[in-house]
């Protein structure tokens, strides 16, 4: 079966000393990093997603309830929205960025984009009405299983991994290599994943 790689938003942004840090995000970057290079030959497809806000209305607030709105984080253009550095090198060749006009969660909700660009609305939404998405990609590629790793457990990884499963792909979450916001979320989202039928897992 043809496997996939979806590395979910790895950007300083919700790592340590970014506007929405998680910690213990720098060093999951550096293990995602190593595993990649370790098994890349593993799977017939690899991308990352971003979150790459523009004008994301109520998902940026001045006075964030941490649940649906948050402070800015994720701005497109700026160095914090950018890959993590340890992916950066990667050259891993699919970005999906998401979030650009709304709130997104998931990496199936954004689209194929591999320039820094800022695209208009009329643009994101033209990408997406032409299948420009993950779900398309992984399609087009043969997949069948699906490894999701990143940041945050609680939140994209869970969301990404959750459509996944929605899609019909074998899905697996790779424990080691993603970490939640809290302990608290953490034990939420695993129960939320393992009742889909996800695997959770250590990588190897």
């Amino acid at each position: 079966m043809s496997k996939a790689l979806i590395v979910v938003d790895v950007q300083p942004t919700f790592c340590e000393g970014g506007e929405l840090g998680v910690e213990g995000g720098n060093a999951v970057a550096e293990r995602i990093a190593d595993y990649v290079n370790a098994h890349r030959g593993e799977y017939a497809y690899i991308a990352t997603t971003q979150d790459w806000h523009i004008e994301p209305g109520a998902h940026w607030s001045a006075e964030p309830d941490f649940v649906d709105t948050w402070p800015k984080h994720g701005a497109a253009g700026t160095p914090n929205a950018e890959l993590h550095p340890a992916i950066k090198v990667l050259g891993i060749e699919h970005h999906f960025k998401k979030g650009q006009y709304s709130a997104a969660y998931s990496g199936f909700e954004g689209i194929e984009d591999n320039t820094d660009r800022i695209q208009t609305r009329e643009e994101v939404d033209y990408a997406q009405s032409v299948g420009k998405t993950l779900a398309d990609a992984l399609k087009t590629a043969g997949v069948s299983r699906v490894d999701v790793v990143g940041i945050a457990e609680s939140h994209c990884v869970k969301d990404t991994a959750l459509d996944a499963r929605k899609l019909s792909f074998e899905v697996t979450v790779f424990e080691d290599l993603t970490v939640p916001v809290s302990e608290e979320l953490g034990v939420a989202a695993r129960k939320q994943m393992t009742a889909a039928g996800i695997a959770l897992v250590e990588s190897r």
